[in-house]
């Protein structure tokens, strides 16, 4: 086993939020590839649960929990440091490991802001009351997000894009499962 690494079994509620990419220094820190731009999960949780790549070498299976003492932004990149991790050869052997951290630990949205997992599967109606489809993924385009919507009804899967911004989006309704939108059915 890894150093600093722990047999743990995986939070039901767990979210792929990243991966480490190499060893940082000598002191056993290591660089991390946030998958997010706000990578606010990682600085907030102090556990996180890590898995080994799918693909290459790997230097331990199942599920391993990494106790976390810190996580910082240095320069352009975000590199965190372990409890029993303490040298290059112990954060080397995290090289690719998949990070985990449960969604009960990500800090509160704010109001209008949504966690991009929370919006995927999420049907899409319009004002007339027309499914549209439901969110399969969400793309960044640099001055705003779009929602990607697969049409399930149609004979051939068809996707909708509509950007996620105050213009088309009524409502976002989390509980009901639901984001209302102005948008029309042959756009």
């Amino acid at each position: 086993m890894v150093p600093g690494l722990e047999a743990a079994e995986l939070p039901a509620d767990a979210i792929e939020v990243g991966r480490i990419q190499d060893a940082w220094g000598i002191k056993g820190w290591f660089k991390v590839l946030p998958y997010s731009a706000d990578p606010e999960a990682l600085f907030s949780s102090k556990r996180w649960f890590l898995l080994p790549t799918e693909k290459g070498a790997k230097t331990f299976t199942g599920v391993g929990q990494l106790k976390i003492k810190e996580v910082k932004m240095h320069s352009d990149a975000v590199v965190a440091c372990a409890v029993a991790v303490d040298d290059r050869t112990a954060a080397d052997a995290l090289r690719g490991a998949r990070i985990f951290i449960p969604k009960s630990s990500f800090p509160a949205a704010q109001k209008d802001e949504y966690y991009w997992v929370d919006l995927i599967g999420l049907d899409v109606v319009n004002r007339e009351g027309h499914t549209l489809g439901q969110v399969s993924d969400l793309l960044s385009t640099g001055p705003q997000t779009v929602l990607v919507i697969d049409d399930h009804q149609k004979p051939k899967a068809e996707q909708r894009m509509i950007p996620f911004v105050a213009l088309y989006i009524d409502d976002v309704n989390l509980a009901e499962r639901r984001i209302l939108v102005d948008w029309q059915v042959d756009y």
